[in-house]
């Protein structure tokens, strides 16, 4: 990380120095958290620069009124010679007004931090693990998955650009019946590849056609071996090699999404390795999981064949779940839930904090899972932060009318569908540009349309417009100057305070674990950034290149410049390419 202080954080350190100083005077209590004091834009752009609310926060603590000792800080805050006014607003707010070379500095610090321009240390010394995906193995990425994947994908980018340590993970799901009923699919496909008429896939099967190609592999391997053996002779082999198959998919389906994971997390060799025998054992030894009986089904009789069955139980209302869970079925297998609270005891020994990006249908299981990795954590004597996000699903439209079916994969949209018809950048901008757990349309046509309205265009196009002006620029020998910000207006300044937020928007959508936050910034600069342009429209004189005026032209190109590298920026972060022309 550069040494070069952005605006937000400079203004911060210097009303923390106010108040060390009203510390030093006895006016705030020494050791008093300032944790809630935040700097930011005022709500109306007319009140000033800068806000904050150090007065409203510390005057409990300081015995006082917000008022009172909003005096006192503004008295010190006068002094300094970039705040050109210091005023109380309501019962205690502070609004700045500050010098314009403030801001035509933070326009220099853009260039010169540039590609790390809104990068933060704030997770720094934090390694967090982020989950997302984790879709069974058993057939291609789907629209499902899709917007998992890129919410997961875009906060671990966004975590790991506000400093910290990130490991983005898959958990592999090949321990249950469903990686069984892959294999017996595959089998058919590969009786199928030896020339046998197997019919209509039998219902239960999974019937897609994208395990033709593993149906085929498996019989270039193995001739008729297996055709007519019984199950207990091919059903393992078949399945390990039917999900190394569909994981060399569904690895190749996320590149298309620019989706890499650092980790692939087995659940079959989690449960080899006796993780959760030892999560168990060490539950036990905590009073977390005790020997119990199930009440029967809550709302409604119970089935005529249910009968109280004693199994092993998590302590989960322990920690607010509305009942204790059982970690073991009556078969002795482990439950979906016993062997998720090995794997995040796993993942807890590497990591500060963990994150799961799920879909809404899990909502059911989150505080079971927190509770277990609370109960974790606790047993060790620290905390691990834990975050579920959910994510909604997606309808598909075509056109406002239900987009059709992918005859590949027999019943569903791919994600390669998807990217192949619109791009990855497209696909990925979109899933950004709701929050992830309210529902969303996806709608092939409206999602390329080249209008206001579509927020992946209107982003990309602003950024397409600068590099247009600059190529343009070029062409007419005029070029960006950085030492005459002094000659931009008030409406260039406006431009320069709204990328200025950007680095503070990283930091907010980082702690608030909101990935989406960035798009819609980015929506909302691009949108100043084409009312920027669209006033040279009406007045020639406000164009970015005004004819005879070089010098003006050359400062209002380097402004353009700046806020191009500030979209870059946050495109980085959501994993979508600045394209230079559209």
């Amino acid at each position: 990380m550069s040494d070069i202080q952005t605006l937000y954080a400079a203004f911060a350190a210097r009303i923390d120095a106010v108040l060390s100083a009203l510390e030093a005077e006895a006016v705030l209590p020494a050791g008093v958290s300032r944790a809630n004091v935040a700097v930011e834009p005022p709500r109306d752009p007319s009140h000033g620069d800068l806000a904050t609310n150090a007065a409203m926060v510390l005057a409990k603590p300081a015995a006082t009124n917000p008022r009172a000792l909003a005096e006192k800080i503004v008295e010190h805050l006068r002094r300094d010679p970039a705040i050109v006014s210091a005023e109380i607003a309501g019962p205690g707010f502070i609004n700045l007004r500050l010098d314009r070379k403030a801001w035509e500095d933070e326009l220099a610090a853009i260039a010169s931090l540039g590609s790390d321009y809104g990068r933060s240390v704030m997770g720094e010394g934090t390694r967090v693990n982020v989950e997302y995906v984790s879709a069974n193995p058993t057939g291609p990425m789907h629209m499902g998955h899709c917007r998992g994947a890129v919410v997961g994908d875009a906060l671990a980018n966004l975590l790991e650009y506000a400093g910290h340590a990130v490991t983005k993970e898959y958990y592999v799901n090949d321990a249950g019946s469903q990686v069984d009923t892959l294999a017996r699919s595959a089998h058919l496909r590969y009786r199928e590849a030896l020339g046998e008429d197997i019919g209509e896939i039998p219902a239960g099967m999974y019937p897609g056609e994208y395990l033709k190609p593993i149906g085929k592999l498996l019989a270039e391997e193995f001739g008729d071996t297996y055709r007519d053996a019984p199950e207990s002779e091919w059903l393992l082999l078949f399945r390990g090699k039917a999900v190394a198959a569909m994981m060399d998919q569904i690895r190749a389906d996320l590149a298309m999404l620019g989706i890499q994971h650092d980790v692939f997390s087995s659940e079959a060799e989690l449960q080899a390795a006796g993780k959760p025998e030892e999560a168990e054992a060490w539950l036990r030894a905590h009073d977390l999981v005790y020997d119990g009986v199930l009440e029967a089904p809550k709302g409604k009789a119970p089935p005529e064949d249910w009968e109280p069955v004693e199994l092993p139980l998590f302590r989960s209302t322990k920690f607010g779940d509305d009942q204790d869970r059982p970690i073991k079925k009556s078969d002795g297998k482990w439950t979906y839930f016993g062997a998720d609270l090995a794997y995040h005891m796993q993942k807890a020994e590497s990591a500060d904090a963990l994150i799961d990006i799920w879909g809404a249908d899990h909502a059911g299981t989150v505080k079971r899972i927190k509770a277990a990795v609370a109960a974790l954590a606790e047993g060790e004597g620290k905390v691990i932060p834990f975050d579920v996000k959910l994510v909604q699903m997606v309808q598909l439209l075509r056109d406002g009318e239900p987009a059709k079916m992918s005859k590949r994969s027999g019943n569903f949209v791919t994600i390669a569908d998807m990217v192949e018809e619109v791009g990855k950048d497209v696909v990925r901008f979109s899933m950004l540009t709701r929050k992830p757990d309210a529902q969303m349309d996806f709608d092939f046509v409206k999602v390329v349309e080249t209008s206001k309205d579509n927020p992946v265009f209107y982003v990309q196009y602003a950024h397409a417009r600068i590099c247009s002006i600059l190529r343009r620029a070029a062409g007419e020998g005029v070029e960006p100057l950085s030492d005459q910000a002094a000659l931009l207006g008030e409406d260039e300044l406006a431009l320069i305070k709204l990328a200025a937020q950007f680095p503070r928007e990283v930091e907010a959508a980082a702690r608030a674990r909101e990935p989406h936050r960035i798009a819609f910034y980015l929506y909302e600069l691009a949108g100043a950034l084409h009312g920027w342009w669209n006033m040279g429209n009406d007045d020639p004189e406000k164009r970015i290149i005004v004819a005879q005026k070089l010098t003006l032209s050359g400062a209002r190109l380097f402004l353009a410049l700046q806020i191009g590298q500030v979209i870059r920026n946050g495109l980085a972060i959501l994993g979508v390419e600045a394209v230079e022309e559209l």
